[in-house]
Order: C-alpha cells, then structure tokens, then sequence
C-alpha cells in the first residue's frame, strides 16, 4: 500500500523540483489563509446576482521623518451618534430611536441607522413588558427571550436580527434596503404587538 506512494512521490520529484515544490506549497498555504482571512466578505450571498468586490489599493505615504505638517484648524467631527453612543439602550422613547434613524437615513448613514431601528424595536418590547432590560444581551439572546414570551414576534425579531448581524458583524455595506428592511420588520413586530 505504501508503494504507490513512494512511486508516486518519486515521480512528482523527478519533474519538479525540491524548491519550486516548496514554493508551490508556499504559495499554496498563502492563498488558504487568504482566504480563510476575507471569506465572509468575498462570498456572494445571493447567486442571481453576483458582484465582484471591489479591491482597493492605496499607495503607502511616505513621509520625511523629521518634518512636522502644519494642521490647519479643523471644525470637530461630531461623534457617529449624537444622543447616545454606549453599548446599551438609553431610557429614550421609541419615536427618538425612529428619528434619529430616520435622520441617518436621510444622511445616507444606513449601518447606523440599522442598528438605531433594532434599538427602537428593542426599546417597544422593554416597554411593553414582554422582555426586561439586560445590557449584556446579544441579538439572538434578545429574540430567544422575545420569542419565549410572544411567539408572535419571533419571525420579524430573528429577521432584524439577521439585517443588524449582517451589517455589524459581517461588515457588509448598508444600504437604503437594508433600512427599508428594518423599517418594514419593525412595523410588523408593532402589528404584532398590537
């Protein structure tokens, strides 16, 4: 059994050579971890329509060590949210969440507009008993608990949450459908709610 294999590496030996061998395996290894590196970002989630990603390539600047540029004065950026920029829900009412969502939207802002709808569906639920405030939730924990309390919720909830991971953690460009998305998933948990 083991014969076929040395034959066969003798013969992979004799046509190629030992350092282009471990080259190509080199080359091969580099390509794997590549891979392994960017495969959410690269892999089509849809097939009818596939789109290359785009590669940006930037030129490296190089600086003179020693010289200092001059900064002109800059007006300050305001933070990406203004009201509340912290991991938790703010005690707000659900029509701040939707205008301040309304208002990244507007902005062309859609990742943080996504993540403003879910915070004002979350927030309807906290208000409306059917989930007590835990900080420390994660999405999924978040529609579990939900689900677990009023079945009724669970499709659009899992749905959003689906939206928001996509955008947040797969780090997939937001776009108006995505928020035309959440909108649409927030007012069927309202219905439901109802």
């Amino acid at each position: 059994m083991s014969r076929w294999w040395t034959e066969a590496v003798a013969a992979f030996g004799d046509v190629v050579p030992l350092p282009l061998a471990a080259l190509g395996l080199l080359l091969l290894a580099t390509l794997v971890g590549a891979a392994w590196y960017w495969w959410p970002r690269w892999v089509p989630r849809r097939l009818p329509r596939l789109r290359m990603p785009r590669v940006r390539l930037r030129r490296p600047r190089l600086r003179w060590p020693f010289r200092r540029r001059r900064r002109e004065a800059q007006e300050p950026v305001p933070p990406a949210v203004e009201p509340h920029d912290d991991e938790g829900i703010p005690d707000l009412p659900v029509a701040a969440f939707v205008s301040l969502a309304d208002r990244l939207a507007s902005e062309g802002r859609y990742a943080e507009a996504v993540r403003e709808r879910l915070r004002a569906m979350v927030r309807e639920l906290i208000e409306r008993q059917v989930v007590e405030h835990r900080p420390g939730w994660t999405v999924s924990e978040l529609a579990g608990a939900a689900a677990q309390a009023r079945p009724v919720v669970d499709a659009p909830l899992s749905a959003a949450g689906g939206v928001f991971s996509e955008v947040w953690y797969g780090q997939r460009q937001a776009g108006a459908q995505h928020d035309e998305r959440m909108r649409e998933l927030a007012d069927q948990m309202h219905r439901a709610l109802s």
